[in-house]
């Protein structure tokens, strides 16, 4: 089968390489623009385009693939009998969709109509999911709302942040995806029921902010939604401080004072959270410094029971 990929991201990736070892023939692959990164801000390629460089695919990569002509001429050219798209990162008009012989199909890391949107796998987490799902569906025009032609149940395990969640999800996805294409053609596809659709927003950067008003349960899902990007994090004596790995612990206290430090110990340092409960930060990261084990920061740093982690 001749397929067009869209996708960007390397939660991407296992399906492109699930699509290649069932046999089928990727015909073109649609990634975003390389962007600015780093501190030299050098131009840097997505994921997918350096496995497509690698693999030696032919690339495009349109600014504005709604108002850029350049793709729509090349699948006119390539008659693909399917486009599949993985967390590609612009919204692609209908003259694209429904070109192919099979229209496109989009691998999308939720369970359908819950959590539409740019960033499924991290507001799951944020809002205390104990499960979530893939969805594979028929793009239409409008968001994640098209039919869907098959679903899967992932567990969300206890601990696990984004990035490990999102890693297990890409790999289960692919998997759904050869399966379904396995079946074209005989699939039935079903309407989502658009009065149960919830919604998963763009992250933004600072979304990573931490409220330690809140309670611990809440802190905890907090950082693990926001690991690897954009990062949890506080202020430290005026400096931003990234919290990558803790837990909330049984303990209350009566402490009036969110962001205080309780205790240091070896397995890292307590903080105060709302409704009296209490966290314990494991792995950290100050501005301008190496990620670090949160008791070596306090050692050098020699952070002291009553300093006070702030807003700002």
């Amino acid at each position: 089968m001749k397929i067009v990929f869209f996708g960007s991201p390397a939660s991407a990736l296992p399906s492109l390489r699930k699509i290649l070892e069932a046999g089928h023939s990727i015909e073109l692959i649609v990634t975003q623009p390389d962007r600015p990164s780093g501190r030299g801000q050098k131009s840097d390629p997505s994921p997918v385009k350096k496995k497509a460089i690698e693999l030696g695919f032919p690339v495009c990569q349109p600014f504005q693939i709604r108002k850029d002509l350049t793709v729509l001429d090349k699948l006119k050219m390539i008659q693909p009998d399917l486009i599949v798209v993985v967390a590609y990162g612009q919204i692609i008009p209908s003259s694209i969709i429904y070109l192919p012989k099979h229209k496109s199909w989009n691998v999308h890391f939720s369970l359908l109509p819950k959590y539409r949107g740019a960033s499924p796998v991290q507001w799951a987490i944020l809002n205390g999911e104990k499960r979530t799902g893939i969805s594979i569906f028929e793009l239409n025009e409008k968001m994640d709302e098209g039919d869907i032609l098959i679903q899967e149940e992932v567990p969300i395990l206890p601990g696990e942040n984004a990035a490990e969640l999102e890693t297990r999800m890409a790999e289960k996805g692919a998997d759904l995806l050869v399966e379904t294409l396995n079946h074209i053609g005989t699939l039935k596809p079903f309407k989502q029921d658009h009065s149960q659709a919830t919604y998963a927003p763009k992250i933004k950067k600072e979304d990573g902010l931490i409220d330690w008003s809140k309670d611990s349960l809440s802190i905890d899902r907090h950082i693990r939604a926001f690991t690897p990007w954009p990062s949890a994090f506080t202020f430290f004596r005026g400096k931003r401080l990234k919290i990558f790995k803790g837990k909330s612990k049984e303990e209350r206290t009566a402490s009036s004072f969110p962001g205080e430090i309780l205790a240091i110990q070896a397995e890292g340092i307590e903080i105060s959270c709302g409704k009296g409960s209490t966290f314990l930060i494991n792995r950290l990261q100050l501005e301008g410094k190496k990620e670090m084990d949160a008791y070596a920061f306090s050692l050098g740093a020699h952070t002291e029971v009553g300093e006070r982690f702030n807003l700002e």
